[in-house]
């Protein structure tokens, strides 16, 4: 499959300045050097590699100029690919980057799939599985911290501690192996002690990446945070308030938010998938009655609930009905319009949450804004969470087989207490061993690899 040469767009799709065509293959150079005419007149395929050159591409049947590019030409192996490996920098102009695209593809070149780049990479050996999928978590990424956890794992973080994992498996299976095949020398105590101690220490260090999953989970993608309150009560005006900007439409109207409005922000380097949700409440509007059960539906997800009141009116029966769809959530309840008359009794919040739950402000005066940051810093990670060099597991994928292998492993522990025989241990530790191989491609089938990379982008 990797004998053909590939091409693809590297740019988003659109008007820009400059756009980019990547080219990979064997027959990178010699393709380049039949469209492109440099200003020196020299053949690139005799240029140094990893060297930038000014020139035009030139159709060859018509000698016609499609456009003044400059040309970056890397020779494989010390390339994304290992490959050969040109990129033509071009105008940014739809119809341009197509007629480079179209001319380039004319030469024989195939079209390449998505992620197909990356996939070279990883079936190359450049990268890992793991590492390939940092990638498109690179270019995903919506906050900071997600930003910093992909760079982390790109840079091999969490391949570096499977692979030690995986290499004491090995060693466990190779003692048990040799005990097997050398029985004259009575390891059968020793292999049972040693297997019993190795596996206990593997199953704290696997327990340990599982329970990363979470907070890892929360660094891909945001705490999940939902704004919760009776129609007309800010939770628009806090959404704008937290962005600094005015995204969501705010009216004295009450239902003028009807669908959840999602948002990413990072506060006090805390990061947060934020909605604004429908006010809750009972309504004859069939369209506001499906923005409330989205609201109720959001509740359940997410990892936070900021509720919102209204300081100068008393508890409504609205309130007391999201008070009930909370319970069992973390929740922080927002007090808001300090500024007017006070009507709400504080105490008949108490009854409802815990005093430090509390918190109360005046999105319109820009009053107690700080507090709630300060409280979201204090709540999730003390605010000051580290991703260099340190392995969280942010794929879903990873943690499945991470859980599969803590399943291998305890059922290792079972046979042990069993007595069972030793190539029963040996099976199980292989199959530990498998299972973390998955997260590196070592041990993946193609079905999984293809899947992966049909995710990512054309260019990618």
């Amino acid at each position: 499959m990797m004998d053909h040469t590939i091409a693809a767009i590297a740019t988003p799709p659109g008007i820009g300045g400059i756009g980019i065509i990547r080219i990979s293959g064997g027959e990178a150079l010699s393709i380049i050097d039949q469209i492109f005419k440099s200003k020196s007149n020299k053949k690139l395929v005799e240029q140094p590699s990893h060297t930038i050159h000014y020139g035009w591409i030139i159709n060859p049947d018509t000698e016609e100029i499609i456009d003044e590019v400059l040309v970056m030409m890397m020779k494989g192996p010390h390339t994304y690919t290992r490959e050969d490996v040109v990129e033509i920098n071009c105008h940014g102009g739809r119809i341009v980057i197509q007629k480079v695209l179209q001319l380039v593809l004319q030469q024989g070149v195939q079209l390449a799939e998505p992620g197909e780049f990356t996939k070279r990479a990883f079936l190359n050996g450049r990268i890992d599985l793991s590492q390939a999928e940092a990638v498109i978590d690179i270019i995903n990424a919506q906050t900071e911290l997600s930003l910093q956890s992909s760079i982390s794992q790109l840079g091999g973080t969490l391949s570096e501690k499977v692979r030690e994992l995986r290499q004491e498996l090995l060693e466990m299976i190779a003692h048990i192996e040799a005990s097997i095949d050398y029985p004259e020398y009575d390891m059968e105590e020793l292999t049972y002690e040693t297997v019993e101690n190795n596996t206990k220490e593997l199953l704290q260090k696997v327990h340990y990446l599982i329970q990363t999953a979470d907070t890892g989970r929360m660094i891909r993608e945001g705490i999940q945070t939902v704004i919760v309150g009776k129609p007309n009560v800010g939770k628009s005006s806090l959404l704008n308030a937290l962005l600094r900007e005015q995204r969501a439409i705010v009216t004295d109207i009450p239902g003028t938010t009807r669908d959840v409005l999602e948002e990413y922000l990072t506060i006090q380097g805390v990061p947060l998938k934020i909605m604004d949700t429908a006010g809750i409440r009972d309504t004859v509007d069939i369209v506001e009655q499906i923005g409330v059960e989205k609201s109720k539906e959001w509740i359940e997800k997410a990892d936070l609930v900021l509720v919102m009141l209204d300081a100068s009116t008393s508890i409504t029966e609205e309130d007391k009905q999201i008070f009930n769809l909370i319970q069992g959530k973390q929740v922080i309840v927002l007090i808001n319009k300090t500024d007017l008359p006070r009507k709400l009794n504080i105490e008949d919040v108490y009854s409802y949450v815990n005093k430090e739950q509390v918190l109360e402000l005046s999105v319109k005066e820009d009053l107690g804004l700080d507090q709630l940051e300060d409280r979201l810093k204090e709540l999730f990670f003390s605010g000051d969470i580290q991703v260099k060099d340190h392995v969280f597991i942010t794929n879903v994928r990873h943690k499945d087989s991470l859980l599969k292998a803590k399943k291998s492993l305890e059922t290792v522990l079972e046979t042990i207490s069993l007595a069972m025989p030793e190539d029963c241990l040996s099976i199980d530790l292989q199959s530990a061993y498998e299972y973390l191989g998955e997260i590196t491609g070592d041990t993946v089938g193609e079905s999984i690899i293809n899947q992966i990379f049909s995710q990512f982008c054309l260019g990618k």
